[in-house]
């Protein structure tokens, strides 16, 4: 077994989880426990993703240092424009900007773009060790600058209706973005950011300061303190970085803060990343930005990845008020 779950945790977890995590996951063993090769990229993701839906169109699109991928729904477009949703991959839940690819979200890309009826654009940001901070950032920052530039006509979206998002380290990068795109001459004007399980605090530890979640779940399943050390030091090897709002937009100053759009923050209870997504939402809310914070009980980190199994994540892109 190499993720046997840890008898603490067992009684506080969904009991439908503890029964997929022991037929699915206990025997799949985690990358961080390896020694490191690019060829880890290719092991198995968090299984239960639901099925990709058919979409009208699936292309991709070559930025200045990786890829964008763009779902675009059957028929024809608004008038005025397909809505759009820039979406920052998390690996399916566990990149940690080390893992995941352009496909690895594909079920929730195709679902978002059908059943909420807009073009999607996924982004293939650069990975560490390989491409440490901030080459994820730019390529993230990048990529919105792209959709609503020379990507509009191309894309035939509307760039007043632009929503960003992402899960994990992908709403780490989305939250990010979205202040940025706050100070430019001209500022991007973006509707909604649509933040999963998102990193927002790359100072937490297991001593439970700043964030008591890092000590009360340290044995839950999948995304362990040791897993999201790994990625860290993966991709802010420089320790200096961990308190640069680029990569904790935690740190991010008022200012910035104020001028983001409105925000759909979901987390899980049984996360170490549980404290600092509610974190951000506070801070959001006492800056005056209108959010929603919806915390699933009894869940680990990727239970949104496991589409196919839980329906709760599609809810997200869908109902996000």
């Amino acid at each position: 077994m190499a993720q046997p779950l840890h008898p603490a945790v067992v009684p506080r977890l969904d009991p439908a989880y503890v029964e997929f995590h022991n037929e699915h996951v206990i025997n799949i063993v985690p990358p961080h426990t390896l020694p490191w090769h690019p060829s880890i990229r290719s092991g198995p993701a968090v299984p239960g993703a639901s099925e990709p839906l058919q979409v009208g169109s699936t292309k991709d699109y070559d930025l200045s240092h990786c890829k964008v991928r763009v779902f675009t729904p059957p028929g024809d477009a608004p008038s005025d424009g397909w809505p759009v949703l820039l979406y920052f991959h998390g690996g399916t839940s566990l990149s940690g900007w080390t893992l995941g690819n352009i496909a690895s979200e594909t079920p929730f890309a195709t679902n978002a773009c059908i059943r909420a009826n807009c073009v999607v654009v996924s982004v293939d940001y650069r990975l560490a060790p390989e491409n440490p901070f901030p080459a994820a950032v730019e390529d993230a920052f990048e990529a919105l600058q792209w959709i609503v530039g020379a990507g509009a006509s191309i894309l035939n979206i509307s760039t007043s209706r632009v929503a960003i998002g992402g899960s994990s380290s992908g709403g780490n990068l989305a939250a990010i973005a979205a202040l940025k795109a706050t100070q430019l001459p001209t500022p991007i004007p973006i509707l909604l950011q649509l933040l999963i399980v998102p990193v927002t605090d790359n100072t937490a530890s297991t001593t439970g300061s700043p964030h008591q979640s890092w000590l009360e779940n340290e044995n839950t399943p999948w995304l362990s303190p040791g897993r999201m050390m790994w990625f860290r030091r993966n991709y802010l090897p420089n320790e200096a970085d961990w308190t640069n709002w680029e990569s904790s937009p935690l740190f991010a100053p008022d200012d910035l803060i104020s001028k983001t759009p409105k925000a759909w923050i979901g987390v899980a209870e049984l996360d170490v990343l549980r404290d600092e997504g509610i974190a951000y939402g506070e801070k959001l809310k006492k800056n005056g930005v209108s959010v929603e914070v919806k915390c699933y009980p009894a869940a680990p980190h990727p239970i949104m990845a496991m589409d196919g199994t839980h329906s709760c994540r599609l809810c997200l892109v869908m109902h996000p008020d």
